[in-house]
């Protein structure tokens, strides 16, 4: 198979064809890519789950090479929990695989009469199958059995149950190194949309492909063994306690979300706490530090297991513990794991699988803390009752047909593991980012800095100003991570840009900028705003929940005031 390969596949006529890159698309990558060929190929009015939408599959421009921690998938579609653009990116094997197989991207559009299928991809082609015998078959049952009937070398995409149901938090699992359904492109829905495309599962298997070519390998090796050794020493604490290492930071900082949002500290935060997670992980005998992509320097993922030392989880990260956790009352690490496997198992997103079990506790279903209550109401949703198929559709549906009027929702998405009012930085690229309230667009995280001078130094996260200006450095630079494929632990920051620049510059053979690598980061953002006007999503979409405003947070009584007029205008980019 030639590189730079487009793989198409006509999901109505059943076709599948191979197509040289077009030149517009060949710099780009993941995020970049995806989102690109959505504003060229998609109406931004089309009805997300309908004839009309395409699902785009993207490694990054990175992915397949020895650089670390490049091993991120970008899933790009017209989202049905926004109806606007959204992409979903994930660890796992299958990035770096269709890069060894000269594949730029999977682009999946039309609907078969009947289905589900299954798209083959390797040396010779790609192709589909009949997958009929795979109907309803959960995550980890079906990776099993592709793993069995494929080989451990392959890759694998699946939809749960969740997907081929149409619900809009449902997920794309992405198989980890030991073949589990433990990674997920789990935010905005991607799993309905691949699921309404009739595709059950995609085997990606590069047995045979030589790897990526890189014109200055030298310099490439270099420059990447530099940088994994500095991540080794620089990410320890993500190392030692995954994600999870956020929840007493949070908590201290009053940002933790807790029973729907109503407080910013949990009193229970220990008991879900990383240091807490590691002791329980260790006398299980499983793993506190884990890969969940080859490449991976910093292994924040973990292996979780009962309290008889079987496996139960991979991995329990900050965002689950806080969102099935903290701000559903559940203090129990046990229980959050199981609440976690379920989720992957089903192919449902944690976190709006989170705020929406919140809602439900708010509207009185089932009592706050109460870890049965979320499971039986997870079960409601695997069963598809009335109720189960109201809460499969996430937080903002679920929100107004139990008539909840705090919603922490923006364009129809939950929001993440960190109160607004708390972390006033996120509270600006939940409202602004094309994505929704996605904490991934651009985390303004304490300590973390933008690239020009007005951002160098960072703000207060409690602070209202300057929070505009950093939410929008970051969130340039987080799509940058996106389209090279990085994982944003490597560190956004301006430094790494610089690396990026070098790494892509010894791809391509000649020599880039960190501002040139900027720019495509910019160019990125502007391609999702075009989209989502013209879907009807514009500058005035860009805000919080009222409630925000109004509401204090307890313990610190804060509100969320950065002004509207600098929310419209935070992704202008006026300058450039």
């Amino acid at each position: 198979m030639s590189e730079l390969q487009f793989v198409r596949v006509d999901m109505a006529g059943l076709a599948v064809t191979m197509e040289e890159t077009p030149a517009l698309y060949r710099d780009l990558g993941g995020r970049g890519l995806t989102s690109r060929v959505l504003l060229d190929e998609v109406d931004p009015t089309c009805d997300p789950l309908g004839d009309g939408n395409k699902l785009v599959i993207a490694p990054g421009l990175l992915a397949g090479t020895v650089a670390p921690c490049s091993g991120r998938l970008s899933v790009g579609a017209k989202s049905p929990l926004t109806g606007g653009i959204k992409e979903s990116n994930a660890g796992g094997t299958v990035a770096q695989k269709l890069a060894r197989l000269g594949i730029k991207a999977v682009i999946i559009e039309g609907k078969p009469a009947a289905g589900p299928y299954l798209l083959e991809i390797n040396k010779r082609g790609a192709r589909l199958v009949a997958a009929g015998e795979y109907r309803g078959m959960g995550n980890y049952a079906l990776m099993g059995i592709l793993r069995e009937r494929y080989g451990p070398r392959c890759g694998f995409l699946t939809v749960g149950p969740a997907g081929e149901h149409g619900y809009a938090l449902a997920s794309i699992a992405v198989s980890d190194p030991e073949g589990r359904p433990s990674r997920h492109c789990g935010r905005g829905g991607m799993g309905a949309v691949l699921g309404a495309r009739g595709i059950k599962v995609v085997v990606v298997d590069d047995s045979g492909c030589a790897g990526v070519d890189v014109a200055d390998p030298d310099s490439f090796r270099r420059v990447s063994r530099e940088w994994a050794q500095g991540l080794v020493k620089g990410r320890k604490i993500l190392t030692d306690y995954g994600t999870a290492n956020l929840v007493l930071p949070m908590n201290a900082l009053g940002g933790l979300p807790t029973r729907n949002y109503q407080a910013g500290t949990f009193e229970q935060a220990g008991e879900i706490s990383g240091e807490r997670l590691q002791e329980v992980i260790i006398q299980r005998g499983g793993k506190p530090s884990h890969a969940c992509h080859p490449g991976c320097v910093i292994r924040c993922s973990n292996v979780y297991h009962d309290h008889e030392g079987n496996y139960l989880t991979s991995s329990l990260e900050y965002e689950t513990i806080g969102l099935l956790g903290a701000n559903c009352g559940i203090g129990d690490l046990d229980a959050i794991a199981r609440m976690d496997r379920f989720c992957d198992d089903f192919g449902i997103d944690t976190m709006e699988t989170g705020v929406t079990m919140g809602l439900a506790m708010e509207a009185g279903l089932v009592p706050f803390g109460s870890a049965g209550g979320v499971c039986g109401l997870l079960q409601e949703m695997k069963n598809g009752s009335v109720l189960g198929r109201v809460l499969g559709q996430g937080a903002a549906v679920t929100g107004r047909v139990l008539g909840v009027r705090r919603v922490p929702a923006v364009k129809g998405q939950s929001l993440s593991a960190y109160d607004p009012r708390g972390l006033k930085g996120t509270g600006v690229t939940y409202a602004t980012s094309p994505m929704g309230a996605d904490h991934t667009a651009g985390n303004c995280l304490p300590g973390r800095t933008g690239f020009r001078p007005e951002t160098s130094g960072g703000f207060p996260p409690h602070q209202d100003e300057g929070q505009d200006q950093l939410s929008r450095d970051l969130q340039v630079m987080t799509a940058v991570c996106d389209l090279a494929g990085l994982c944003f632990f490597v560190g956004v920051s301006r430094e790494n840009m610089d690396v990026t620049a070098q790494l892509l510059g010894a791809i391509r053979g000649s020599s880039l900028t960190g501002e040139q690598v900027l720019d495509l980061g910019r160019q990125v953002l502007v391609t999702e705003r075009t989209f989502n006007r013209l879907a009807g999503i514009s500058e005035v979409h860009d805000d919080l929940p009222e409630w925000f405003r109004r509401e204090p947070l307890p313990p610190h009584h804060l509100t969320f005031g950065v002004p509207r007029e600098k929310l419209r205008k935070t992704l202008e980019f006026k300058e450039q």
